[in-house]
Order: C-alpha cells, then structure tokens, then sequence
C-alpha cells in the first residue's frame, strides 16, 4: 500500500468516526460547544483501533480496548477545560467503535441456524453464531473497560473537573 494510500484510509476513518460522533453526542443533548470535542476525540480513538487491527495485526477487540484507553484519557484530559464530566465525550466517541457488522453476523448466523434442517449447515451456522456473537461481547466489554481505566487511575482529574 502507498503511503498516501495509508494517509487517506486513517484519515477516511477519522472522518467518519467523528461524524458519528457527532450525531451521538447531538442526540445526548451535551453542553455547547462539546460536539466537536467528541467528535475529536472519536476521530483519534478509532484511528488508534484502525491502525492497531490493520497495520500492527492487533485482533479487534485488543484493538478496541486500546482505543477505549485512548478515548478515556483524551476525555480526562479535555473534561476539566470545559468543566464537564469525561463521559460526556468519552460516551459519544465510543460508540463508533461498537462492532456493528460482528452483531448483525450473530443474528444472521442464529436465525439461518434455527431455519436449516441439515445438522452439518446448522453446525456452520451455529459456529459463526458463538464465533460472532463472542467477538461482539468481548468487544464491547473491551470498550467498557478502557473507557473507564482512565477514569478510575486519575480520580483527582476525572471526578474533580465539574467544579
């Protein structure tokens, strides 16, 4: 891949993730002038996840947890500027990470396995259901915990940045 290639696919990812970012946070009602902050932050945090999974080989949900990390310290750092808790941008950035695709293959995978009569097809489905479906929880609970790592190793910065 050419360089210019790489640089155009992180940012391409950046912008999107920011955009979803952005209409997260608009629906959660944040303060003004938060909105570009999360989508920022979303945009560096899924860059971290995109560069982790497709240039240094990480699994996704190793991937997502650093990605978490990023966001959770990125949203401690910026939380007491603006004098707003850190989920209130770590919240919206998060979620363009959730691993949509894992999700609907799981489902896909459950209702294709519940609807064949053949044991050897619902074996092939059933195995893509557990296989997906894991990845999807994992992922998840990855998130969860990364986001809140930061949060709970800088309690001074994370709970004090309201006042």
């Amino acid at each position: 891949m050419e360089v210019f290639e790489i640089i155009g696919s992180i940012l391409s990812d950046m912008f999107f993730a920011g955009i979803a970012a952005t209409g997260f946070a608009a629906i959660s009602h944040p303060p003004k002038g938060v909105i570009p902050y999360c989508a920022f932050i979303a945009a560096i945090g899924h860059a971290g996840r995109y560069c982790l999974i497709n240039f240094a080989g990480c699994h996704i949900v190793l991937a997502s947890l650093i990605g978490a990390i990023i966001i959770g310290l990125l949203a401690i750092i910026i939380a007491p500027r603006l004098k707003c808790p850190p989920e209130t941008f770590s919240f919206p950035s998060l979620l363009p990470m959730i691993p949509g695709i894992y999700a609907y293959r799981t489902v896909q995978a459950l209702t294709i396995s519940l609807t064949t009569s053949n044991e050897k097809e619902f074996q092939h489905w059933f195995y893509l259901f557990e296989s997906n479906g894991l990845i999807t929880i994992f992922v998840v609970m990855a998130m969860v915990i990364g986001q809140m790592l930061p949060i709970l190793l800088f309690p001074k910065i994370s709970f004090t940045s309201t006042k």
